[in-house]
């Protein structure tokens, strides 16, 4: 099963430096527009800040990007996005605000605060270790519910959710490796009257 690395949830830091203040924000994102979103409301609750330097990695887009937002180029937004590169992490903003106190502070500086400041963010978010399901939709006549629930089980395999109507319309999760396996069970255990079909993925905890 592939595994990836996530933030386990929102978190903070303050980095003092020469009389700079530099606060490191992270937040767990799935879309570039959830990004975006987040970045645009940092920099307007600290409109009056020096800076807001942000970087993002993206799994499903495979986007990396990130903005030095008036700092000298390379030296804030990519050692940021350093940062999570560095800790393999993955689906995750970071916006690191700086407040001015009054002393430049170089170039080696700025990346050792702005790095500091993202490293503490993301420990205070914490880590998590997720895998990829696949997520499998089925429907299925109430007769052949109790056979197709035990199949999913053993196939290693989670009912997510299922919908009782005429017939049921279930959800399952199963690890990627195991995936095909099901769908051939499946139709072979009804004989063809259940067909199975992948829908996407699924991000769960290890």
């Amino acid at each position: 099963m592939r595994q990836f690395f996530l933030p386990a949830g929102e978190g903070e830091s303050e980095v003092p430096e020469k009389r700079s203040r530099f606060l490191g924000r992270v937040r767990p994102v799935s879309t570039e527009q959830e990004a975006q979103a987040w970045i645009a409301e940092v920099r307007a609750k600290h409109r009056d800040a020096s800076h807001n330097v942000w970087a993002w990695r993206i799994r499903e887009s495979g986007s990396e990007r990130c903005s030095d937002d008036g700092e000298p180029q390379g030296t804030s937004g990519a050692p940021v996005l350093d940062v999570f590169r560095k800790a393999g992490v993955t689906n995750v903003c970071c916006v690191v605000t700086r407040y001015f106190g009054g002393t430049l502070l170089g170039a080696g500086g700025l990346v050792r605060a702005y790095t500091a400041a993202a490293k503490q963010a993301l420990a205070s978010a914490g880590i998590q270790s997720v895998g990829v399901w696949e997520k499998v939709r089925f429907r299925c006549p109430y007769g052949r519910l109790a056979v197709l629930k035990n199949l999913v089980a053993s196939s290693g395999g989670i009912v997510a959710d299922a919908v009782y109507g005429e017939d049921v319309a279930v959800t399952a999760l199963f690890p990627e490796e195991r995936t095909e396996a099901f769908l051939a069970s499946a139709s072979e255990a009804t004989a063809g009257t259940v067909l199975p079909e992948t829908a996407g993925e699924e991000l769960r905890p290890e």
